[in-house]
């Protein structure tokens, strides 16, 4: 998720060394309809239910499952201080969600909490490392999680190595001025998933997905320094993140570009602009994007909107959304803020269930994209 403007400078430096052996990348063979739930196991525990909308209750897996949904989306953070979304949490999680025959793609943001373009802080196990140490760490953490779902039987299909990596990850070592020591890391992270799990997809993931200038900028400082990726993803909200067009403009170029399959693997939009724990909302304009108001009908059109920028990406390479935290309703206790259980969540109007714990109507146009 984007928080602030991130640095798109580019700069230049010479190859580094590259990437070992890994799976060729191939365009997935059916559009994916994702939507990333890793608030899901906390909200559960303390409470959170799940609807149908007549009022019936379901597991929220299966609710996503029989409405259509083909893909979800975990976040893996290293040592979070309330317990969740770590690996056992994911494993747990991923467990269920491949019972019911879904794919999984998981998230690494190789930090304790939450990794964007305004902060990639380090572990703070890590918090003294050199820069081989880093790679080390990102090595086994990265085997770490993903040996652990493939002893479950739960093995993903796909892995981010690093979340919205527009300023890069492992703040101040592998910062966007640092772009030498952030290849190695997202090298190592790659190698580790291609040694852990046979086939599985490496994905590089950006905020600001109308912005091609810091999209050829980052891939193309990577490609020079022998990092390999399989899958390009964008985040992209579009109250924050440009145009339609310009979002369409980008995807168009870089699938192009690096002959590599797009996703929007991040997006939302509000169907109130009401709020319902006492936490302002981020997004809490009655109208974010002219001509798509924050209602339920605006929610699908959006949605509708950017599934059909993606899927018109020349080639056959657009593919794939997910939707940001579906199941992210306002629990007491399921606040934004791992450290602080009184903190509330500014994102319950943009879940994909509604005040009353009922599906919005956008959740079946995400199962029918």
């Amino acid at each position: 998720m984007k928080r602030r403007t991130a640095l798109t400078a580019a700069v230049a430096a010479p190859a580094l060394a590259v990437l070992g052996s890994g799976t060729a990348a191939s365009a997935q063979t059916a559009f994916a309809r994702g939507a990333d739930i890793s608030s899901l196991a906390k909200s559960e525990a303390l409470g959170g239910v799940y609807m149908w909308s007549d009022g019936w209750k379901e597991d929220a897996i299966w609710i996503l499952q029989k409405s259509g949904v083909n893909w979800i989306r975990l976040k893996v953070w290293v040592n979070p201080a309330d317990g969740y979304n770590n690996k056992a949490r994911v494993v747990a999680i991923a467990k269920r969600a491949r019972a019911a025959g879904l794919n999984v793609l998981v998230d690494f943001h190789y930090s304790d909490i939450w990794a964007d373009p305004g902060s990639q802080t380090k572990p703070a196990a890590w918090a003294n490392y050199s820069v081989a140490q880093l790679k080390t760490a990102v090595y086994n953490h990265t085997a770490d999680v993903l040996g652990a779902m493939v002893s479950a039987g739960a093995a993903p299909q796909m892995v981010q190595i690093g979340n919205e990596l527009n300023g890069g990850m492992l703040w101040p070592t592998g910062r966007y001025d640092q772009l030498d020591n952030l290849a190695q890391f997202l090298i190592s992270g790659a190698n580790a998933a291609y040694a852990t799990v046979p086939g599985i997809k490496v994905m590089l993931h950006l905020a600001e997905g109308g912005n091609n200038s810091l999209f050829r900028w980052f891939f193309d400082a990577m490609k020079s320094r022998g990092v390999w990726w399989d899958a390009i993803g964008a985040s992209y909200y579009p109250y924050w993140h440009g145009s339609l067009s310009g979002l369409q403009s980008n995807l168009n170029d870089v699938a192009a570009r690096y002959a590599k399959p797009v996703y929007v693997v991040e997006t939302a939009y509000p169907f109130t602009s009401s709020d319902s724990d006492g936490f302002a909302n981020i997004v809490s304009s009655s109208t974010p994007v002219s001509g798509y108001p924050a209602s339920t009908t605006g929610q699908s059109n959006m949605l509708k909107a950017i599934a059909n920028v993606v899927k018109a990406v020349p080639n056959g390479r657009g593919a794939g959304v997910f939707w940001w935290e579906a199941t992210w309703t306002a629990v007491k206790g399921n606040g934004w803020d791992p450290a602080d259980p009184s903190s509330g969540n500014g994102w319950e109007n943009q879940a994909l269930f509604d005040y009353a714990w009922k599906v919005t109507p956008a959740l079946k146009t995400l199962g029918t994209l």
